[in-house]
């Protein structure tokens, strides 16, 4: 089997919205590798929470600059913003949702994907490490 070492699109991708929902404290930070399973709908799912609908939108605009910054790129379509409890950015390859607490638990995301790989981002005062 031949290994890649070219980062894919998708992967860089996933690193900028993790990274901007870093920068805003997102807490409870999972990506789920969708692209080992049939019929998934995009490569990567993100989800975050976030504690209130100001830091929810503050989460949402800081991906939105990081993922600009880089590679030019606004969200293909995004949602959620008026009603300020889950805000959904669309990159097609790469899916960010951020959520109110109480509205995570609700839609439990992670359960309707529970085959992806699932990759917990730990976040620390000096550093972050993913963690499975």
């Amino acid at each position: 089997m031949k290994h890649n070492t070219i980062q894919d699109n998708s992967d860089i991708l996933a690193e900028l919205v993790v990274k901007g929902m870093q920068e805003r404290k997102a807490a409870d930070i999972v990506v789920l590798n969708l692209k080992s399973l049939k019929n998934a709908v995009s490569d990567y799912f993100i989800i975050s929470s976030a504690s209130s609908d100001t830091q929810l939108d503050a989460i949402a605009t800081s991906i939105e600059e990081e993922v600009f910054k880089l590679t030019k790129e606004h969200p293909w379509q995004s949602e959620g913003r008026t009603n300020r409890e889950w805000v959904v950015l669309d990159y097609v390859d790469v899916v960010a949702h951020i959520f109110l607490k109480d509205k995570r638990n609700f839609y439990a995301l992670e359960e309707l994907w529970g085959d992806a790989e699932i990759t917990h981002v730990a976040s620390t005062e000096d550093s972050t490490t993913a963690v499975r």
